[in-house]
């Protein structure tokens, strides 16, 4: 089959390559849109990565092309009309899970960074500063951890957390009644969970009912200082909101993975240009704000992973065989 790769980058392709088999991978570091679909041209499928967007226009583009197939480099799919390829008979596909570790890790490693002050010491050691002043953090253990989506990548949180010796809160929908028989966590309202959590980490899908979820209503229920730590997706959080949570003190802490206007801005080179996003610039100028470019998933493993799953459902979509990770318009709540 032949696949054009969208919003191809250097720690992807090599992967990918590898993985490839017998389908033939154009690559192209664009972003697809409604102004390139063309690099699309003669292809049966594309594969997609979270920065990529298919609108109902972008599909319809595609399907003129003749593409029949679209395989998903992510978990999330909220980029995706599934309706709308529903109704054109595009097949769409996810990698369901590539390494909830790496995702739960990352989260980890945002909290103890922004707790134990790591780049603010790495700063002074540099400038041989070896005064401890203004490095304080606090004891994670014993702390209440509050948990919102307990997925895959929300049980390994808690069991990370669980393992420092945490009072484990959670939220969900669809609670995960095996992690709740194993581990010592309790499922509760999101505004209890706000209200008693000292920690709180998101680890839910981007849908109609999650945008914007945390917003100055929620941030006003948190206890003051809480750390608040998002590997999920940006939009979930109202940016403009936690700044203003920020600015008064209500909340400590922020560790961001992910950013609501982080699509052409993460996963680009911009030394050279101008952000202009005065949001993003707000957040950054932040001292107890710690930001990295989507990059929780960034491990072998994960890739490795993605990659294999990637080719694994372009494979059944070639042979005409039923897809596991075959998404549905059912699945659809927001693009």
């Amino acid at each position: 089959m032949r696949v054009a790769v969208y919003s191809t980058h250097g720690f992807d392709r090599p992967y990918l390559e590898q993985a490839a088999g017998q389908h033939e991978l154009i690559f192209t570091d664009q972003e697809l849109n409604e102004t390139n679909t063309h690099l699309a041209t003669s292809c049966e499928a594309v594969a997609l990565f979270t920065s990529d967007r298919a609108s109902a226009e972008v599909l319809e583009q595609l399907a003129h092309l003749g593409v029949k197939h679209i395989a998903l480099r992510s978990v999330g799919y909220d980029h995706v009309d599934l309706a709308k390829a529903k109704a054109l008979g595009l097949k769409v596909a996810n990698v369901p899970a590539y390494s909830p570790y790496a995702v739960a890790e990352h989260a980890v490693a945002l909290l103890m960074a922004l707790n134990r002050r790591l780049r603010l010491s790495d700063e002074q050691i540099k400038q041989q500063d070896f005064r401890l002043d203004g490095l304080t953090g606090f004891d994670i253990h014993g702390k209440t951890v509050g948990i919102v989506g307990t997925g895959k990548i929300g049980e390994a949180f808690a069991r990370i957390m669980n393992g420092f010796g945490c009072r484990l809160l959670c939220f969900d929908p669809q609670p995960n009644a095996a992690l709740a028989k194993e581990l010592p966590i309790r499922y509760t309202t999101l505004p209890e969970l706000c209200m008693e959590s000292d920690i709180i980490s998101i680890h839910c899908p981007l849908n109609q009912h999650t945008r914007h979820l945390f917003d100055r209503h929620l941030f006003s229920l948190m206890k003051k200082g809480a750390f608040l730590i998002n590997t999920a997706r940006g939009p979930i959080i109202n940016t403009a909101d936690l700044i203003a949570s920020l600015s008064n003190g209500t909340i400590g802490a922020a560790g961001l993975d992910v950013y609501e206007f982080e699509k052409g801005l993460f996963f680009r080179d911009h030394r050279t240009d101008e952000v202009r996003d005065i949001l993003f610039k707000e957040l950054m100028a932040f001292p107890n704000v710690l930001i990295t470019g989507h990059q929780a998933f960034l491990t072998e493993t994960a890739l490795q992973n993605i990659a294999d799953t990637t080719m694994n459902n372009l494979d059944c979509f070639d042979k005409g065989i039923p897809c596991r990770n075959e998404l549905h318009a059912a699945n659809h709540t927001a693009v």
